[in-house]
């Protein structure tokens, strides 16, 4: 068992209940063979532009989603960390595009390009989950995102095809396996837990599996879009 499959969750918990249950997804999403290139820098270039472009695109659908999050939010102290991630998600933004400009993607090009259809069917999908049902069903679309990079990212650790030195795709996996972004993933796991237990997590199993296997679904289908870029 590697240890990405136990550092997010509790065991018995409502996230690696649904990480099982959409074993086939999730490992389709994770170890795709988009990730797969960038852990032995073989990804080409294209694919990685492309990706790029599109995230940025995407980061703005999750600051959307993270601010409906605040109107769905159980609590106050919800509420204050919810609207503290609309600020980060946006600022993050920033950082994107200065990253897209090492890639030679100007701001004006990135911030001009249409949404492909990968993007609009993802995000939209988040939205209309979090829009017809609650906090719980909102966090268990997004938490495939959030939670998927972590786990993504030691995966690549963990991959002995890495290419550990002169990879150039290294900044990429060095922001995703850092700490802050462990952290983040490990408190979005933990979040889906507790709702899960508030929420009735439990009872509604059935309905919430299918949630997180298409949202994992949808997340191969972005990776895929970069490969298919550079076809």
């Amino acid at each position: 068992m590697g240890a990405w499959e136990t550092s997010f969750g509790e065991e018995g918990g409502l996230f690696r209940r649904l990480r099982r249950a959409c074993a086939a997804e999730w490992e389709a999403y994770t170890w795709h063979p988009f990730v797969r290139a960038l852990s032995d820098g073989t990804l080409p270039l294209a694919a990685f532009r492309r990706y790029l472009v599109q995230d940025y695109l995407f980061l703005l659908h999750f600051a959307r989603a993270e601010a409906l999050a605040v109107v769905k939010a159980e609590s106050v102290e919800a509420m204050r960390e919810k609207a503290a991630a609309v600020g980060a998600i946006l600022d993050e933004t920033r950082l994107h595009l200065a990253y897209c400009a090492e890639w030679g993607l100007p701001e004006a090009e990135v911030r001009a390009a249409p949404e492909s259809a990968e993007t609009v069917s993802y995000t939209r999908y988040v939205m209309d989950r979090g829009l017809s049902g609650d906090i719980l069903d909102l966090e268990v679309a997004l938490a495939p995102c959030t939670v998927g990079y972590g786990e993504v990212a030691l995966r690549i650790l963990a991959d002995g095809r890495r290419m550990a030195d002169g990879n150039p795709y290294e900044s990429w996996i060095a922001a995703y396996s850092g700490e802050d972004y462990q952290r983040l993933a490990r408190g979005a796991a933990a979040r889906i837990d507790a709702l899960g237990r508030s929420h009735g997590g439990e009872a509604r199993f059935a309905l919430l599996a299918p949630v997180f296997a298409e949202a994992a679904r949808l997340e191969a289908r972005f990776w895929q879009q970069g490969l298919d870029a550079a076809a």
